[in-house]
């Protein structure tokens, strides 16, 4: 691992990033969007040609499968998302609602808190106090310290974009070598669909400890595997 740090430490550069806190960013949404984009479309694909049937019905019902898939995909971590929110919402609420009416209360259970993270004396107490002081910190506080939530709002239309957009590019991939009018169109969409999963794993070793050709591997594999499975359930319907 480098010794190079991955940011800088001058005061302008912490206050710039600690005023924009990047909250659980796409990651997630990409991996999640791309892999499912990846393999339902090469369902299609196996069930479609293992049926034996023209390029023509394989392009047309995997178009209309990124597409619809990918708007149900996106609509639905949408929903889950905005639900999550209005579960923070809620909580936050509660917070503010206990902080009105047992203010001691609530300092008894930031006091734990902050006593968790290694603060004890008059230390703690200064915290405590200092804390307080301020609503919205002290409801961040509890937030955090009560529910494990993070203080940047989850982005439903976000979400939903970055998965459907993750979707759309991985799902179009498997269709390529018959939009393209290959002969082996089949076989030259395996090996994209393959392909595809290794980049989707090599892209996320930005983010991770592993190396990029490990988690590229890890994620074929993963990927693979579904594919495996809607390869087998496709030649079902071979001649």
């Amino acid at each position: 691992m480098s010794d190079t740090p991955e940011h800088g430490h001058s005061q302008a550069e912490i206050d710039s990033r600690l005023a924009r806190p990047r909250g659980r960013g796409d990651l997630r949404d990409v991996v999640y969007g791309g892999i499912d984009g990846a393999v339902t479309t090469f369902a299609i694909v196996a069930g479609v040609a293992g049926a034996g049937l023209s390029p023509f019905i394989v392009v047309a019902l995997g178009v209309a499968n990124v597409l619809a898939d990918g708007f149900s995909m996106a609509a639905g971590n949408y929903s889950a998302t905005k639900a999550e929110l209005d579960d923070i919402h809620r909580l936050r609420a509660v917070e503010e609602r206990h902080i009105a009416v047992t203010p001691e209360g609530e300092k008894r259970e930031l006091r734990a808190i902050l006593a968790g993270k290694g603060l004890s004396g008059q230390t703690l107490d200064d915290a405590v106090d200092q804390i307080a002081r301020n609503r919205e910190n002290w409801i961040a506080m509890m937030l955090e310290g009560e529910y494990g939530l993070s203080a940047v709002d989850p982005n439903p239309l976000r979400a939903a974009l970055v998965t459907f957009g993750a979707f759309l590019a991985a799902g179009l991939v498997p269709l390529l070598p018959f939009l393209l009018g290959y002969t082996a169109a089949f076989g030259l969409s395996v090996g994209l669909t393959l392909a595809c999963f290794f980049a989707i794993g090599a892209l996320k070793s930005v983010w991770s400890l592993h190396p990029w050709w490990q988690s590229g591997l890890e994620t074929l594999a993963i990927g693979g595997a579904a594919a495996g499975i809607a390869y087998g359930v496709g030649s079902l319907f071979g001649g």
